[in-house]
């Protein structure tokens, strides 16, 4: 079995922040981070294909932005290279929830220093930077409300509602650390906050480039060009509605079945393939089996 599964993880650990090699998720021995091994968040960001998931859907509901949009578009390669920012992003996000302390803090501070030198002006005219507490409060709910939904959809549909609040309310953390301001820390505060932003959204040819290249974006290998093919579809089906429309990506009932029944018998695979991943290594820094 072996020879099954190790190519297997090798092909998932490609595709995550893991991949670029600079943390150590295993040292120092039982330091536990920022949230540690009972909070929520390591529930919530522990399983690797619901987080995909709701990453590939929320860079899809802050192309909508276009304020954070044009930071990205001004200021990052994302356009040659896709997996990349990807894998950058993956990095943070597991590295803030699992990483040591010392790493969790190297990263917001590296994180912080570059968004002091995203500044520019928008199609509209209006100045943006990226270190803006609104656009940040922005990027972070666009970020955890898809991974909790992935999670409820794909991992545990029967966490609790005050588990789930638990969540909205431990991830703030790091949204404050890199400077936002009035995030929401509940799911009915996470509903007002999208319901306010709504007018503020915009579907323009840099949000229809960005989902183009998201679609086609290139796979590290012939084995995972299914599977995050896969990935990306239901991506999109887990837009909220009104996004949905916004972006022009609408999908069929049935297509929509079909890609679930698929995710969900898919990710069981994955979750016996992959024994390295960022939650098994913080485990074994805490001493955890």
């Amino acid at each position: 079995m072996e020879l099954i599964r190790r190519p297997i993880e090798r092909q998932i650990m490609s595709l995550t922040g893991l991949s670029l090699g600079q943390l150590d998720l295993e040292n120092p021995k039982g330091d536990p981070g920022l949230f540690g091994p009972d909070s929520i968040s390591w529930q919530v960001h522990g399983d690797f294909t619901s987080m995909l998931i709701g990453g590939i859907s929320a860079l899809m509901l802050q192309a909508l932005h276009p304020l954070a949009l044009a930071g990205v578009w001004d200021h990052s390669n994302f356009r040659q290279d896709m997996l990349g920012r990807l894998r950058r992003t993956g990095q943070f996000i597991s590295g803030t929830t699992f990483g040591a302390t010392g790493d969790a803090n190297w990263l917001i501070d590296k994180v912080r220093t570059i968004h002091l030198q995203v500044t520019g002006t928008g199609l509209d005219g209006r100045p943006y930077a990226a270190s803006d507490p609104e656009l940040l409060t922005w990027v972070h709910v666009a970020e955890v409300s898809n991974f909790l939904a992935a999670h409820l959809r794909y991992r545990n549909p029967r966490l609790s509602g005050a588990d789930q609040d638990r969540y909205y309310d431990e991830i703030a953390m790091i949204a404050e650390r890199l400077g936002a301001t009035n995030v929401p820390r509940s799911r009915q505060h996470i509903a007002d906050y999208l319901q306010d932003v709504r007018p503020q959204l915009r579907c323009d040819e840099r949000s229809h480039e960005v989902i183009r290249l998201l679609l086609n974006a290139p796979s590290p290998s012939l084995l995972a060009k299914p599977f995050g093919a896969l990935m990306m579809k239901a991506g999109i089906d887990l837009l909220p509605d009104w996004a949905s429309d916004q972006l022009g990506l609408h999908q069929h009932p049935l297509v929509r079945k079909l890609v679930r029944a698929e995710v969900n018998s898919t990710a069981p695979v994955l979750r016996w393939a992959v024994r390295n991943g960022s939650v098994q290594r913080a485990r074994r820094r805490m001493g955890l089996g």
